[in-house]
């Protein structure tokens, strides 16, 4: 068997994830390597945090790429935050609300489930119950945007009540970031974690972390070691942070750095607000097609992420066929239907690069021809 170099075609991602790559990101990826403690690096290593602060809206001093992608981003914060007994109230309302809940176990923590409908957002009344129920916790964890759904909770209010009740926050922005408002500070956030594939429009690999000083605290204060070597942040935190000379920690990713770095000087320039408004447009335009095709969406109007859009396929249809005759005749991903909704719905990204009108008309046509 000969193998020769593989060259994927172009298509047009409108899945879950990853998302479009911007040409700029691609070109940043191919230049030339230096090492991850050349003083250039080291230098670009500032620059990105300072841009990465810009797309969380935080002062906070500890904001990074963890080097993988948005899953260690959310175990390093489940690893690092909680110590073996610690309660912590876990947001269920999708498939990502479960993976929280298997991050506490598996760091020996007591999670106390708040459980609300797929489509449904996390409901703050059933948080506020478990808060008073359960005054010794410590964390409330939650996903800002569900993408096994589409839904968008009130992370404002969410992390309001958690410091009205003396816990912190860990919360899943891996499909928020860039796509909706996510103001970390000012919503009082504690520990965020992002990916690098999704509204970002990197290459998927790395994860955006942000922690704020008290999560630090806690994390400095542990009485237990972090039990992951390569995730303990008081490892990392000397590879990020400091005056010139950092301390080696692993060998970062450095051209997927490069790309994050491209993406997020995309992202300033254009503004985040209007990133936000950008990404709202887009989802309108495909949401009026959508409807007159006949899809119906999961999540009502209220709580419907724009970027990423759950709808319940016509009945009748081998959906499995539709997806392949996109991919194969139009060289177009959509996402099937994820746990609860695997059969049952897709899921069409709108996210960062790929929220543009040429790819709305494209999957609106391609829809339409196929389903005939």
């Amino acid at each position: 068997m000969t193998i020769s170099s593989f060259i994927p075609p172009h298509r047009t991602l409108m899945g879950p994830g990853p998302s479009d790559i911007s040409p700029q990101v691609l070109q940043a990826l191919s230049r030339p390597t230096i090492g991850h403690l050349d003083p250039l690096f080291i230098g670009m290593m500032d620059e990105l945090k300072s841009l990465l602060k810009y797309a969380f809206q935080t002062d906070n001093e500890f904001t990074i790429a963890v080097s993988a992608p948005g899953s260690a981003g959310m175990e390093t914060c489940f690893v690092n935050l909680i110590e073996p007994g610690d309660k912590v109230i876990v947001c269920r309302n999708g498939v990502f609300g479960e993976r929280m809940r298997e991050n506490v176990v598996r760091a020996g923590g007591d999670a106390v489930l708040v459980d609300d409908q797929w489509g449904e957002p996390v409901s703050v009344d059933k948080v506020e119950k478990a808060l008073k129920e359960n005054p010794d916790t410590k964390i409330v964890a939650f996903v800002h945007a569900e993408t096994s759904t589409g839904a968008l909770s009130d992370a404002q209010a969410l992390g309001a009540l958690a410091k009205q009740y003396g816990a912190l926050t860990i919360v899943d922005a891996v499909t928020s970031l860039g796509g909706v408002p996510l103001l970390v500070d000012e919503w009082q956030l504690d520990a965020v974690y992002s990916g690098s594939q999704k509204c970002l429009s990197c290459v998927p690999g790395l994860s955006p972390v942000t922690l704020s000083p008290k999560a630090l605290e806690k994390i400095q204060s542990r009485h237990t070691p972090v039990q992951s070597w390569f995730l303990d942040q008081s490892l990392v935190l000397g590879y990020w942070s400091g005056e010139g000379k950092r301390s080696y920690h692993h060998t970062a990713p450095v051209n997927s750095l490069y790309a994050l770095h491209e993406s997020l000087v995309l992202l300033k320039n254009e503004g985040l607000e209007n990133a936000w408004q950008r990404h709202r447009t887009m989802h309108t335009k495909l949401k009026q097609g959508l409807e007159a095709l006949g899809f119906e969406f999961v999540v009502k109007e209220p709580y419907r992420l724009p970027q990423l859009n759950a709808v319940y396929f016509p009945q009748g249809i081998d959906e499995a066929s539709v997806r392949s005759h996109l991919l194969n005749e139009y060289n177009l991903e959509i996402g099937a239907g994820l746990g609860e909704l695997a059969g049952k719905a897709w899921r069409i990204g709108v996210m960062g690069y790929g929220a543009r009108s040429e790819n709305i008309s494209l999957c609106l046509g391609a829809l339409e021809e196929s389903l005939r």
